[in-house]
């Protein structure tokens, strides 16, 4: 069973903070989304960057994977650091003896993972201590999968089964609501689940076929004037120029910044302008100057 170096496949330093293992898992699944690279080797590439993150997000598992050092390679050959502790709780001998079980080659797992990444987090869970199945597995098809804007966009989804299980979803672009998603061999005595999609509302962005849509509050100096303001997308903040004399519903067109699919998307920023309220008796002074200064009259399209 090979040894995986879970941050050298998403390209980081091994003291790199969540943030950083964030932004590099999203980098390198863009890269590598079988829905964007056609490259023979790709989607075996994409599992292993979300293999990768699967351990490295999570801190409980980066500590346990963290564990084992770099002497790991295979089965009964297993040398452990000098720093290991043999009376780890969180690893016995029938931890080993399972791996052992399970051989040394490195192929993908029925579960989507590899080998080595079942062999050191137990497994898909199918089977509990005496080897029975696990009756929590269940496959209903009235259970519901909440999916917000992010994962239609990330084109990914960590969904946890009922029995512990974590399982990753590909989310399709043009997923809609009532559609179901199956999970192969995930339910009882190795069943598919089924999961029936609601799509969330996101407090921020919203969703038009394959565009997103985001209403970006300013301020009327900023309209008025011009400014550049930062915007935080969902693939991350971005600095945006603000045209001198914009008005509110005035779209700004971001090509490519959509989701995914036979047809990218774009991201359209659609400026708000707001007013600051009067609460001081300067303030109050200001707009009332500001009445004298302009002649302009909002409605004069309308009267």
């Amino acid at each position: 069973m090979e040894y995986k170096d879970y941050y050298k496949t998403l390209g980081v330093e091994r003291n790199a903070d969540q943030n950083s293992i964030k932004k590099a898992f999203r980098r390198m699944a863009a890269k590598y989304h079988p829905d964007r690279n056609a490259e023979k080797g790709a989607e075996a590439r994409f599992k292993e960057i979300n293999e990768a993150n699967e351990v490295l997000s999570d801190p409980t598992k980066r500590a346990r994977y963290d564990q084992l050092g770099a002497e790991w390679r295979a089965g009964q050959n297993f040398k452990p650091p000098p720093s290991w502790n043999n009376n780890s709780p969180q690893f016995d001998a029938s931890f080993f003896e399972g791996i052992a079980r399970r051989g040394v080659n490195n192929q993908q797992s029925a579960s989507g993972f590899s080998d080595f990444f079942e062999g050191l987090f137990g497994g898909s869970f199918r089977r509990n201590s005496n080897g029975n199945a696990n009756a929590a597995h269940a496959a209903s098809a009235a259970a519901t999968l909440d999916i917000g804007i992010e994962d239609i966009y990330r084109g990914l989804k960590t969904v946890r089964l009922p029995t512990g299980d974590s399982v990753q979803i590909r989310i399709p672009p043009d997923i809609s609501e009532d559609k179901r998603i199956r999970i192969p061999g995930k339910g009882a005595h190795g069943a598919d689940v089924f999961l029936k999609v609601k799509l969330t509302e996101h407090p921020l962005y919203r969703r038009e076929g394959s565009h997103i849509y985001l209403d970006l509050p300013i301020a009327p100096w900023e309209a008025a004037l011009g400014e550049t303001v930062t915007v935080k997308t969902l693939a991350g903040k971005i600095s945006l120029k603000i045209p001198p004399g914009s008005q509110s519903g005035r779209k700004m067109r971001l090509k490519g910044r959509g989701l995914a699919g036979q047809e990218t998307g774009d991201l359209y920023i659609v400026l708000q302008v707001n007013s600051p309220p009067a609460d001081t008796a300067e303030q109050k002074e200001y707009y009332a100057k500001m009445k004298t200064l302009f002649t302009w009259n909002p409605r004069q399209h309308i009267t």
